[in-house]
């Protein structure tokens, strides 16, 4: 991995000396089909790259990740690959002001889902192929210059097994050698060009506006079709490019809008313009709640931003990442709240997004939304919640701070100036400070070029008739940054409802600033600052309505609210502020009572969290047994077929542990128990299943047989998850062998030998692996691939060994390998900072003993 590894300054320096006019990629993709078993696969990849030099010196590299190089080209004469390419470059030299250089190379078929991807349907046999490039995979399929400002138009040409489609950036057609040939495209960076190829399912559409007309496209595999809901996809996929064409004032530029569903996928999704990449979970084989749609909407849209903002105009390095992934990321909940069915998106927002936020934030890694990317492997692990999910919440606080309108004019301007060109953040500031007349040079320094959190606490006195003689909010952090936010005021009603009476929008600035405004009114049960989510902080509560939430948070009547309120409780209990039973308590109290689903579905991941991660550990037993009997309870409660009973029934089946329990999960598996309304599909069977087979009450025979039930990529991924979660500690040194001590699994079935591997009621049986852990790290990223490493890095930390020793343990690896990759230091370093934040709310928790 370190030799793949490229550096910003290697970046600007090539950028310096050369310009590209052009690609054209030949692939034969041909040996795609054949025996799976066979280990080693590759393809024949030919390209001719067309550049100037345009500044002073005479040779550069050219990336490429090729097992072999067949011939080298430069200028008509002949390199030796033996002694220009090294495995991940290839070294030119003799630079002409114009030049041709024509590489010939043997690529290597992906199972990690970087670079071409190749996945064998289960199912039926079938191929598919996908590429996946961000940020700087292009170079595993055909070489380049792989660095987002080298943009320049591709043309690519691609042999099939016949009776497969293909499909690329441009519009294709199929000539009569049988070679997909695809039109040129408009100057674009490596890592968003793309190729599907395979027998996929694919459903058309088309989206008129005046005189444009944009063709739509939707594919997933043959065994997914009779699940694909395409007629939901366009739909949000109109209504997405309704809003952007009436709010960006220029026009979709890509031409065809094709979206694929793939199997095995890294990533949410991909905005490759003209073929955007999902990975196939988005299409649904069982019932889901709405969350799930809305989830799918929001990512959707988020892609479709990309479009403009990241794929028309792109940072010029991986340190303006968030000039792409902040404003998708926030376009995708502005959109969907605005445009779609959607309308309470913000919610999910508040209570979800940000949760990623916050937790980044307050890490040892966190960094600028500006952040100092000096190589790949600082982009690769930069696609974090600051990125996307803090850089959203900030635009959401520029929008209340310049205005509307003066945002999106804003955005239109930076369209038109900067299209199909390469910007940093100066060129947006600029503009933005051309339409809002704010002085955004201060407001940036603040907000994007610091980091850290801010906290928010009211701070309240009121005169003998109870009335607020003062409200002031105190500010707490690093940097002590200016919010425009607002407080609310909420007081019980005579119905027992918590209504908001008094509301005032101010800009917070320094330590303390006083809300003149909220003066003379009546005393409240609740102070909400941050009332309707304007900012990015967390937010306190004095002592009264930290008491008005434990009784009566369910009587909140506005959802955004409620939302905020969940997460600033779950914020406390991870700060060590409030007992993790305190918030296990509120959450069995009222959640059964939360109307929004996709609060409750995060109230139910929270509350999971804080009884196996931030309870006293001689709590953990009782924090259980009370989880699953209030999931069980608001199971029989939830109104029959409805979403709420789905939910509860997947986290009464995630929480159960009692012989009771069990029996209840294996009579709804063989029919023998009902719940009058609750469907138990495949997907629901699978859920049921697993904590079964985790306490060792299914074995290896009865998972199969399930599998013979669903034997399908899903039913086979639940398989692997299910057999490596087993209580045995042979099935533990199998797991752990399988994704440490070899590489044959595929991204995604390692990612499922991960998550069954690592159980929370199973510490004793992995406790062995937590010294193994910190001997195999640093072998293991040098010799796979960044996402490989990832994932294994950051699954298998032994944090479930939550103790003073592990902590010691991690620090003493740290202490050792100072000289160890960056990237790699900084995932165990984030992990073990996990882990002492466990500790510390486990010493909270055991003091309310």
């Amino acid at each position: 991995m370190p030799g793949e590894n490229l550096s910003r300054d290697e970046a600007h320096e090539r950028a310096a000396l050369l310009s590209v006019d052009g690609y054209e990629v030949v692939l034969d993709l041909r040996s795609a089909v054949g025996d799976s078993a066979e280990a080693v696969r590759t393809f024949r990849s030919e390209t001719t790259i067309r550049f100037r030099r345009t500044g002073e010196g005479a040779s550069t590299f050219v990336d490429l990740i090729a097992p072999s190089v067949n011939a080298v080209t430069l200028n008509g004469r002949s390199l030796d690959p033996a002694v220009v390419f090294d495995g991940s470059r290839i070294a030119v030299d003799g630079l002409a002001d114009e030049n041709v250089l024509v590489v010939d190379a043997q690529c290597a078929y992906s199972r990690t889902g970087e670079g071409m991807h190749r996945f064998v349907d289960p199912e039926d046999g079938e191929v598919y192929l996908y590429t996946q490039y961000e940020p700087a995979d292009a170079r595993r399929v055909y070489a380049n210059f792989e660095q987002p400002d080298l943009k320049a138009p591709y043309r690519f040409a691609v042999t099939a097994p016949e009776g497969w489609t293909v499909w690329s950036n441009g519009a294709g057609e199929q000539d009569a050698e049988g070679v997909w040939r695809f039109a040129e495209t408009a100057p674009i960076s490596t890592y968003i060009t793309c190729v599907v190829a395979g027998p996929y399912h694919y459903v058309t559409d088309s989206y008129t506006r005046g005189e444009l007309e944009i063709p739509l496209g939707a594919m997933c595999r043959k065994s997914l079709a009779k699940h694909f809901d395409a007629d939901d996809v366009f739909l949000i996929t109109k209504q997405g490019f309704d809003f952007f064409h009436d709010n960006f004032d220029y026009p979709y530029p890509f031409g065809k809008y094709d979206q694929a569903f793939v199997p095995e996928y890294n990533l949410g999704a991909m905005e490759n313009p003209g073929m955007v990449t999902f990975r196939e979970e988005y299409i649904y084989r069982g019932k889901v709640t709405q969350a799930a749609y809305e989830s799918r909407a929001n990512v959707i849209l988020h892609e479709m931003a990309h479009m403009w903002f990241g794929d028309l105009v792109t940072m010029v390095w991986w340190d303006d990442l968030w000039l792409k992934e902040s404003f998708a990321d926030f376009m995708g909940s502005f959109v969907n709240a605005e445009a779609t069915r959607f309308t309470n998106s913000w919610v999910t927002f508040a209570n979800n997004r940000k949760a990623w936020a916050y937790r980044a934030d307050q890490l040892p890694s966190t960094h600028p939304i500006t952040a100092d990317i000096r190589d790949l492997e600082d982009a690769k692990l930069n696609f974090d919640g600051i990125t996307y999910a803090k850089g959203a919440s900030v635009l959401k606080q520029l929008v209340a701070y310049a205005g509307r309108d003066a945002f999106l004019e804003g955005a239109r301007r930076y369209f038109k100036r900067h299209a199909y060109g390469n910007t940093r953040l100066a060129d947006l500031l600029t503009i933005l400070e051309e339409t809002s007349g704010r002085d955004m040079t201060t407001w940036s320094k603040s907000w994007l070029q610091t980091s850290g959190v801010n906290t928010l606490t009211p701070v309240v006195t009121y005169d003998a008739e109870g009335r607020i003689t003062e409200l002031a909010v105190v500010q707490e952090g690093g940097e002590l940054r200016p919010h425009r936010a607002a407080v609310g005021l909420y007081r019980l009603s005579a119905e027992g409802d918590l209504v908001r009476f008094a509301r005032a929008e101010t800009d917070i600035t320094g330590a303390r600033t006083v809300v003149a405004e909220l003066a003379g009114e009546e005393k409240p049960d609740l102070v909400l600052v941050n009332d309707d989510d304007l900012t990015y902080c967390k937010i306190r509560f004095d002592e009264g309505s930290l008491a008005t939430l434990r009784a009566h948070l369910g009587d909140i009547g506005d959802p955004l609210a409620r939302a905020l309120c969940w997460s600033a409780l779950w914020n406390l209990t991870r700060d060590g502020l409030m007992p993790a039973r305190d918030f296990v308590s509120v959450a069995l109290a009222f959640a059964g009572r939360e109307t929004d689903i996709g609060v409750v579905q995060m109230v139910h991941a929270w509350t999971k969290s804080a009884v196996s991660l931030y309870a006293a550990p001689e709590w953990r037993e009782e924090g259980g047994r009370l989880l699953a009997e209030g999931g069980l309870r608001e199971l029989r409660l939830a109104e029959p077929g409805s979403e709420h009973q789905l939910t509860w029934a997947r986290f009464f089946a995630a929480t159960a542990g009692s012989d009771a329990d069990f029996q209840l999960l294996e009579g709804l598996l063989d029919g023998t128990a009902k719940i009058d309304g609750l469907d138990v599909d495949q997907e629901l069977r699978w859920a049921l299943l697993s904590p079964l087979a985790v306490h060792g009450r299914a074995d290896e025979g009865r998972i199969g047989e399930e599998l013979s039930r669903d034997d399908t990529a899903t039913g086979k991924r639940h398989q692997v998850r299910l057999l490596a979660s087993r209580p045995s500690a042979a099935v533990k040194a199998q797991a752990w062998a399988q994704v440490v001590e070899s590489d044959t699994l595929s991204n995604a079935l390692v990612e499922a030998t991960i998550a069954g591997f690592v159980q929370p009621t199973q510490r004793e049986l992995i406790a062995p692996y937590a010294e193994k852990y910190f001997a195999a790290i640093e072998g293991l990223w040098a010799e796979r691939s960044i996402q490989i490493g990832i994932d294994v890095v950051k699954g298998l930390f032994p944090g479930l060994q939550d103790s003073d020793e592990t902590l010691a343990a991690a620090d003493a690896w740290l202490t050792a390998h100072e000289s160890a990759a960056p990237a790699l230091r900084r995932l165990v370093l984030e992990a073990r900072d996990d882990l002492a934040r466990a500790l510390r709310a486990q010493a909270c928790d055991r003091l309310a003993a």
